[in-house]
């Protein structure tokens, strides 16, 4: 603990932290940076391939073809769709997961917090049952039978899901997804040894992953999560590591399957267990929030106001929040859980608990959630939990950051919450679009990253950039979580935006940032702007709605871009997808897909170049809709 790291750190939109992190004793990501700031040329172009034992080969202008005669276009073609297959079976494990929940809460006769979440559901699948456990169990069973069909056989549920234009394009193009867990297998065995070597096949392959990981992985995750975890409702809440009290027994959630803790956060609050951390020295136990788990409780905020203090960070704000020393434990489900924690916690002896095996990290615990022994494993939690406070607090000094973040950031923002603070339609937000008060709709979403300008840095400047222009902002994932704590969520940030969009939020006392909450919520915006274009008459592509994931991290995030590509959204990148080294592909992502789907990709790392090039495509939409 005695070796400074000192200002060899990345910068950050978010100051306070950037300072924090500085004066850590320890290494953080945020240190790493710079030891790993020179790439490999071939990785960065995808033109890498190391498949078979004649590799790794690496294509150059003087060795255009592999050993087995692969050529740059297959070899960056075969990577970009194994990325993608695996982005998406992320997201595919998180929605089997998250149905099974409901059906295990359905069967039990448990809680369902839902009810209008679930009646949605059951309507738009054509299910009609008057016992709402029964409906739920059908509810989940039919998001279950879909994912486990055979590749050749479509899922059912993709045209009760989609807007019928996105449906009629995606018939034509042979893009329809077949059974989504099925359609990973295939996409890795497309891309494997000697296989397929037809770039635009493996990238058409792309696009059914994007769809079946869109309307499963995102929408209906979130939908099905509503059920049983209430659905989300708008609030002031603060945020940023203010929010850690040293007087409970913090336990740090990461990962991204909320269900899973449904009833350990309920445990948490009963009397018994509240009286065994009293008898621990703490007033009670409180959850906190990092990444997109945090985000999406940050969102349902109003349903666990008892437990849950606030959202802290996004996933590389983890170190630092764990450096407040008033961490007693981390309970991990999934990824954005970094491995750079790992030491952290054992030097501020903080238990790992991992309740997904595919989460498990190298020092941390594994109590593998199971819905049938869920209260035992609850109790032996949250006995593990009170061992690690008691073991560890006044044995480790506290290093808080009290006036961290913001106290008044809006948050609970959803399809369903916008669409009933708007008066129950979106006739409102139309209008204001309509009139030119709001210039066009940016969804600002995905992971944060440690390059383009460092931790968030090129999200918040273009975010900045993009209100300035009367542009209003919808942001979900890891992005959110850089975005509200430099102030942006706040009605204070009214200020910062163009005369039309200041005058709208002033007019409704909102930022003129909207937080949807996790990366799954980008389902969520898809709805919005599904329902958007149903108002209007129009297909997606015609809309004033641009996407931006300016630091993606991922390869789910390469899944996401997918999505929004097939609903034929304009997609910028602040750094390009491993993909330059190919001239087929960088003209189907960047000009071709326009065809296609109607969307394209964007590459910029420049905020204010970003921000105009973006302003441009919504004035053209708006051009072309005579408004």
């Amino acid at each position: 603990m005695n070796h400074c790291y000192g200002c060899n750190t990345c910068k950050s939109a978010d100051k306070p932290l950037e300072g924090y992190i500085k004066g850590l004793p320890f290494e953080t990501s945020h240190h790493r940076v710079e030891s790993q700031s020179t790439k490999c040329g071939f990785g960065l172009q995808g033109v890498c391939c190391r498949l078979c034992s004649n590799g790794p080969c690496r294509i150059t202008p003087e060795a255009p073809r592999g050993i087995c005669g692969a050529t740059a276009d297959t070899i960056v073609a075969r990577n970009f769709l194994r990325a993608v297959a695996s982005g998406s079976g992320c997201y595919i494990h998180v929605v089997e997961n998250t149905a099974r929940n409901v059906k295990d809460v359905a069967q039990k006769r448990g809680e369902i917090k839902g009810e209008n979440a679930l009646n949605r559901l059951a309507d738009i699948f054509g299910i009609s049952e008057e016992d709402k456990y029964i409906r739920a169990e059908k509810v989940a069973d039919a998001v279950l039978k879909d994912l486990y069909l055979p590749e050749y056989e479509k899922m059912e549920l993709v045209e009760k899901m989609s807007y019928a234009p996105r449906f009629k394009n995606w018939k034509e193009l042979g893009i329809l997804p077949g059974g989504a867990k099925s359609e990973i297998c295939h996409g890795v065995v497309k891309c494997s040894t000697n296989l397929n070597s037809d770039p635009v096949d493996m990238l058409k392959d792309c696009l059914k992953l994007g769809i079946s990981t869109g309307i499963y992985g995102l929408t209906l995750t979130n939908l099905l999560n509503d059920i049983v975890l209430g659905e989300p409702e708008i609030r002031m809440a603060p945020v940023g590591m203010r929010v850690v009290d040293p007087e409970y027994i913090n336990i740090m959630i990461t990962g991204h399957q909320h269900s899973m803790f449904t009833y350990l956060q309920k445990r948490l609050t009963e009397d018994d267990i509240v009286e065994k951390a009293k008898k621990a020295g703490a007033k009670g136990f409180k959850l906190v929030g990092c990444t997109c788990v945090g985000q999406d409780l940050q969102l349902r905020g109003a349903h666990y106001e008892d437990i849950f203090d606030g959202h802290a960070g996004n996933n590389y704000t983890s170190e630092a929040i764990l450096a407040t020393g008033a961490i007693d434990a981390v309970i991990s489900e999934f990824n954005c859980t970094l491995p750079g924690i790992e030491p952290i916690c054992d030097e501020l002896k903080i238990k790992q608990i991992c309740i997904d095996d595919v989460a498990k990290k190298a020092n941390a615990e594994l109590k593998v959630f199971d819905f049938e022994n869920r209260e035992e494993v609850s109790e032996e939690i949250i006995d593990m939990v009170i061992d690690s406070y008691t073991s560890r607090r006044g044995d480790v000094p506290l290093n808080l950051m009290e006036d961290h973040g913001y106290e008044n950031t809006l948050t609970g923002v959803s399809e369903g919450s916008l669409k009933n603070f708007l008066g129950g339609n979106w006739k409102p937000l139309v209008d204001l679009i309509v009139s030119g008060d709001i210039k066009g709709v940016a969804g600002v979403v995905g992971c944060s990253n440690l390059t383009a300008g460092g931790h968030d840095v090129l999200t918040v400047e273009l975010v900045k950039q993009l209100i300035a222009k009367d542009i209003i902002v919808l942001t979900a994932g890891c992005s959110s979580g850089g975005i509200e704590n430099c102030g942006l969520m706040t009605p204070e940030a009214a200020e910062l935006a163009g005369p039309k969009l200041k005058a709208v939020c002033k007019k409704l006392g909102i930022p003129p940032v909207l937080n949807f909450g996790p990366c799954l919520a980008i389902g969520r915006l898809e709805i919005v702007a599904t329902e958007l274009a149903e108002e209007i008459g129009v297909d997606l592509p015609q809309l004033p709605l641009v996407l931006s994931a300016a630091q993606w991290l991922e390869e789910q995030a390469l899944a996401d871009g997918c999505f929004g590509l097939a609903l034929g959204l304009p997609l910028h990148l602040g750094l390009p997808p491993f993909v330059t080294g190919s001239d087929v592909a960088v003209k189907l992502l960047t000009e071709d897909m326009k065809q296609l789907t109607g969307g394209q990709v964007i590459i910029n790392p420049d905020a204010v170049e970003t921000a105009d090039i973006l302003e441009n495509i919504i004035l053209e939409k708006r051009a072309e809709l005579n408004i």
